[in-house]
């Protein structure tokens, strides 16, 4: 993989060549025979923040960002549409170029410590993750993402830089940032005079919608709405009915009351439920595990 570097930021050399060797290894396993480059630009968050407000109108700093060349068919990666991949052959690097990420080397250095490994598995991760994006990846739906999850697995493994296997604490699945990030901003909208413990949450549809909520508290105490549900019913008011994941931000990592677990298996009984709070680690469970021998529709049919 030929790779132009653009250093806003700095990230040291060993960092830089296991992104290298890792950049490589995604057109190994991807099947892809001839030449391709990318443009990386490494940045601070207030910098991905504004590139992220630009181009995705999400006002957010994140991890990376990816730019693909090359508007791949719906269900197809870069293996099975390597004429497209042709037509942005570049004469000046002899390569096809697959398009622009940009990636926080802050954001990667403090998740490398909150997962708790290297930021040499971190940098290369958030490369690779930005890669498999540009030849067609994506997360969106849950089929989507564990096809993605596996083909970044697969690449890091080749590499020598997967997940340490007999450690449990990093057997989880990537954190969510956007979803986090959003969750995070709405805890800010909360209204809770009476607890002073603000909540919010945030909500992403299946297509790729994200709608946030906040608790909204009431003098009788009973009329008081939890931020899941605030954001799954501004989602439903909107035509939405099917999520992939919710995260909740709270003083203390809080997961969804009875009621708003009972709400979240009406519409998404296999969700995925993150929970954040600033001096915590990000925590996620399935839905099922929350709401075990749930009662939902598929008992009224």
């Amino acid at each position: 993989m030929k790779i132009e570097w653009i250093p806003d930021y700095p990230l040291d050399d060993e960092c830089i060549q296991a992104m290298e060797k890792a950049a490589d290894q995604c057109l190994i396993s991807e099947g892809i025979p001839f030449p391709c480059s990318i443009t990386v630009r490494l940045c601070d968050d207030e910098n991905i923040r504004r590139i992220n407000a630009l181009h995705r109108n999400i006002n957010l700093s994140t991890d990376v960002l990816s730019f693909p060349s090359v508007a791949y068919p719906a269900g197809k990666t870069a293996s099975a549409c390597q004429h497209l991949l042709q037509k942005e052959y570049d004469d000046e690097t002899s390569a096809c170029f697959l398009g622009d990420i940009v990636i926080s080397v802050p954001h990667c250095l403090a998740q490398a410590n909150e997962f708790g490994h290297s930021k040499v598995r971190e940098s290369a991760y958030l490369l690779v993750h930005g890669i498999c994006h540009l030849m067609g990846y994506d997360h969106i739906k849950e089929v989507e993402r564990l096809a993605m999850r596996k083909m970044e697995e697969n690449i890091l493994s080749s590499v020598s830089l997967e997940r340490n296997m007999e450690d449990p604490a990093t057997q989880t699945i990537q954190p969510d940032e956007e979803l986090i990030a959003a969750a995070r901003e709405a805890m800010k909208m909360s209204y809770s005079p009476y607890s002073r413990y603000p909540v919010g949450a945030a909500i992403r549809t299946e297509e790729g919608r994200i709608f946030t909520g906040c608790n909204i508290e009431n003098a009788s105490f009973g009329l008081t709405n939890c931020a899941e549900r605030t954001a799954v019913f501004k989602a439903v008011s909107e035509g939405f009915h099917r999520f992939t994941a919710i995260a909740i931000a709270a003083l203390h990592p809080s997961w969804p009351c009875g009621a708003c677990r009972q709400v979240l298996n009406e519409f998404a009984p296999g969700i995925t439920v993150w929970t954040t709070a600033e001096g915590y680690p990000v925590r996620m469970k399935k839905l099922t595990e929350l709401l075990p021998e749930s009662f939902g529709p598929k008992d009224l049919q």
